[in-house]
């Protein structure tokens, strides 16, 4: 008979008890944030690229509940509308980043030698590189689009998932368990993808929402530089950009809700990362 062993771990729902009041609101802004990124086309009032130059830079008011930006178009309806591409932006860098990064560090963890070195260094390399710097090479290179700038990022994140994720597998990699499934002649990859990687779970979860604040933030820089999603499409780090004008003529209200909302997204997703990251280190090992 053939006896499976495995490290008792937690689930991934008890990692999200305890993380206190702050945590749980913030799950709750990061959940209404992804309802609009989904639902907000249909949520919007208006036409978020109808354009009347006559209502340009009226207040609230009608019906129009955040007034009306440099183009006489819908602020309200923007913002809504705008969560899908700044959210589904960070989503594709967090994508691949977490998926390479976590196969590069299982491979860097269990083959040890001259695999560990070369995965180390590269990420080493790369992470010597500033991401918004590598995003604006790709850019000059590839155009200016939400993608070029994503994959930019993706790789730029990559090696920090790396440093995380490789020191985990390899405290996972030391522990007995690990010893008694190669002694039942488990297969290397049996052992990382079934046991290691469900052990560290918690923690790529963790370190996935905190990277996803940082991601949505440079990717809001990125189309504030205009290398990222092209205006007319609405972006919030698009109406960031374009609301530079009514700054200047005193009328900040586009910059300053697109940029509101961008900040109370970035920081909700590194709140609840940080708690969530705190639960998995103080989990006993």
């Amino acid at each position: 008979m053939t006896l499976t062993l495995t490290r008792p771990g937690s689930t991934l729902l008890r990692k999200f008890s305890g993380i206190g009041w702050l945590g749980y609101a913030s799950a709750v802004v990061i959940i209404l944030a992804a309802v609009v990124a989904v639902f907000g086309p249909l949520l919007a009032p208006y036409p978020a690229n109808q354009s009347n130059l006559t209502n340009a830079f009226i207040g609230p008011g009608g019906g129009h509940l955040l007034g009306f930006d440099s183009q006489g178009r819908d602020l309200f309806s923007r913002v809504l509308v705008g969560a899908r591409s700044s959210m589904l932006g960070a989503l594709i860098v967090i994508a691949l980043a977490m998926l390479a990064g976590t196969v590069l560090a299982i491979v860097a963890s269990w083959r040890h030698g001259w695999v560990d070195n070369v995965i180390s260094s590269g990420s080493d390399l790369v992470f010597a590189f500033p991401g918004l710097l590598l995003a604006v090479l790709v850019a000059a290179i590839a155009g200016p689009s939400q993608w070029s700038a994503a994959i930019a990022l993706a790789v730029a994140y990559t090696p920090y998932v790396v440093r995380i994720v490789r020191a985990a597998a390899l405290r996972e990699r030391s522990l007995p368990y690990i010893e008694a499934l190669e002694v039942q002649g488990c297969s290397a990859w049996t052992i990382c993808v079934r046991h290691i990687a469900p052990n560290i779970a918690a923690l790529l979860v963790a370190q996935s929402t905190i990277l996803f604040g940082w991601a949505a933030l440079d990717l809001a820089a990125i189309s504030f530089l205009g290398l990222g999603v092209q205006p007319p499409q609405a972006d919030w780090g698009v109406m960031a950009s374009e609301g530079k004008t009514g700054v200047l003529q005193g009328y900040p209200a586009e910059s300053l809700v697109s940029g509101t909302v961008l900040v109370l997204v970035v920081v909700a997703f590194n709140i609840l990362g940080e708690r969530l990251n705190d639960r998995y280190t103080k989990e006993p090992r």
